[in-house]
Order: structure tokens, then C-alpha cells, then sequence
């Protein structure tokens, strides 16, 4: 099985309170990209500006990662600025300069159109759908979005629901799209827009999972420290569907299974700046971290 991600790949400049980086790898499709190379081989479909370091791209590929879909162009890799005070469910944007990305029109390689997974990572509703007209024939669709889509693409946006089969959006993503203060209740709207299941990310207090009319929450792992949340939701989507592309039956208990593994994932992201966690990780600690938060579960 392989698994196809279609996203952004960025340079994020962060401040915490405790501490900041700048230029540091970032990019919805690079958390989701190296959350997922634990489980399954993961096709990477992106752009980057001539500026884009050497040894950033080296990282893709020392992961696994195929990269023949990592375009470079003429011009800037995008670029995020943004901080965090103490609460860290609430990142500040100071600054997004889409540079070569504004002008991405992603072109699938032959063997990423036979990926059996694909994920659609945060990016322009017209761009998820072009994507899917060149994928063959997918397994699973998923995606993910944003509150700047909803308001401006939202025709688009509801078009592509009726196509996918996991649908990621963060609790204030769900309650603007449904335009519905509960949660429950927007999930359920959601649902009825197409997707086979909803889930719903809530930050620091985990996640619900809403399919066949049932939900299902999961709690987020406990961490006394959290450094930097930028890309926790994008390894969270990365661990589930990583988990699920070497899964061979999609029943429920397989979804759950595979949230479970995506809280991991994220919880480890939190613990550095940018990438810095994960690309430390082993498959043994990922192991070791899911069998402690598994045992107070039933997964």
C-alpha cells in the first residue's frame, strides 16, 4: 500500500514562550509526510522555491519518502510567521507569504495517480479536486481544511465532501462550515454533506470521530510539556492515515486504532520545534508511547 499527500511544504519562522526559530522546515504536507513514513511508503506531492535547503529535502528522502512530486520553481518557498502566547490552542499569524505556492498546479506522477490512500492536505478546494480527477483508484480519500476555505470556497468545498471518505477540520472549522455551536450536532451536519466519517480535532482535549450515526471520542495524551503545537493536527492526520494505508480491513475498530496512533504522532510533534521530534523517533517509541495510551482506552 502507498499513500499519496498532496500539500504545502514551507519554511515557518516560530515564536513560544519558550523559544524561536526561523526558517525552519514546516508545511502541512511535510508533518503529514514524516508522521506517515512509520507506517507505509508515502508519495509527496508539493512545491519549493529555489531557496528551499538541500538538506531539507535530504530529510524526505532519508525517511523514505518519495519526492518525485517536490517541485521547485522559480522564485521563494512559502513562508508562515507566526507566535504562540500561553495558550497554545491559539496560534497568531504575523505573517504568509504564499510565494511560489500561490501558483501550485500539482501534476501527479504515474505512480502516484495507483496510490491506494490519498490525503489532501490544507489547500485550495479547486486545487483537492484536480487532484482526484488524476488519482486512478483510491482506497481511501481524505482531507483536511481550513476556516479561509469555508468562507471563500465554500461551493467548492462541499463538492469535494461528497467525494471524500475522512474528513479532518479542527472544532471551529466544524462549527463555522455547519454553522452549528454544538459539536454533536455540527458532525452530524457534516456528515450528511458526504463523507463517510468526521473527525473532529479539539486540540489539547483530543479528538471526535463521528461515522454510521455513532461518535466516538478520543482523549489527547497527557504531556506536562508542550513546546511548539505548530503541525500537531497534520501528524495527527499523518499517523491515522499512515496507520490505516498498512491496515488490510477498514472496520472500526481499525479507524479507532488508527486515531489512536495519530494522537502518538501528534503528541510527540509538540515536544520541539518543526520536525525536530519526530524525525528522532523510532518505530519502538511510537510503540512503547501507543501501548501507555492505549491501556487507558479501550482500542
Amino acid at each position: 500500500m502507498s499513500l499519496l499527500v498532496v500539500g504545502s511544504v514551507a519554511l515557518d519562522t516560530v515564536k513560544t514562550p519558550f523559544g524561536a526559530v526561523h526558517d525552519i522546515l514546516g508545511g502541512s504536507a511535510s508533518y503529514f509526510s514524516i508522521s506517515a513514513s512509520f507506517f507505509t511508503e508515502v508519495h509527496l506531492v508539493a512545491v519549493v522555491g529555489k531557496d528551499f535547503p538541500p538538506d531539507y529535502r535530504d530529510i524526505f528522502l532519508e525517511k523514505g519518502i518519495r519526492t518525485e512530486g517536490l517541485q521547485t520553481k522559480d522564485g521563494e518557498t512559502f513562508r508562515w510567521k507566526g507566535h504562540y502566547d500561553f495558550d497554545l490552542n491559539d496560534a497568531k499569524t504575523d505573517a504568509t507569504m504564499l510565494n511560489v505556492f500561490g501558483g501550485f498546479d500539482p501534476v501527479l506522477s504515474e505512480s502516484s495517480r495507483n496510490c491506494s490512500e490519498v490525503f489532501l492536505a490544507n489547500i485550495d478546494p479547486v486545487l483537492q479536486l484536480r487532484v482526484l480527477k488524476q488519482v486512478k483508484n483510491p482506497r481511501i480519500v481524505a482531507c483536511d481544511t481550513m476556516n479561509y476555505w469555508i468562507e471563500t470556497r465554500r461551493k467548492e468545498l462541499l463538492r469535494l465532501l461528497t467525494k471524500v471518505d475522512l474528513f479532518f477540520l479542527n472544532d471551529a472549522e466544524a462549527r463555522q462550515l455547519a454553522e452549528e455551536p454544538m459539536l454533536t450536532k455540527a458532525a452530524r451536519k457534516i456528515s450528511a454533506m458526504g463523507p463517510k466519517m468526521v473527525i473532529i480535532k479539539k486540540g489539547e482535549h483530543g479528538a471526535l470521530m463521528f461515522v454510521n450515526g455513532v461518535f466516538s471520542p478520543l482523549p489527547a495524551f497527557s504531556l506536562e510539556e508542550v513546546f511548539d503545537p505548530t503541525g500537531a493536527g497534520d501528524s495527527f492526520a499523518g499517523g491515522t492515515m499512515g496507520f490505516l494505508a498498512q491496515s488490510k480491513k477498514l472496520h472500526a475498530k481499525a479507524f479507532r486504532r488508527a486515531m489512536g496512533y495519530g494522537t502518538v504522532l501528534a503528541s510527540f510533534a509538540v515536544e520541539k520545534f518543526s520536525l525536530q521530534r519526530l524525525l528522532s523517533l523510532t518505530r519502538e517509541d511510537i510503540e512503547e508511547r501507543y501501548r501507555t495510551f492505549s491501556r487507558k482506552l479501550v482500542i
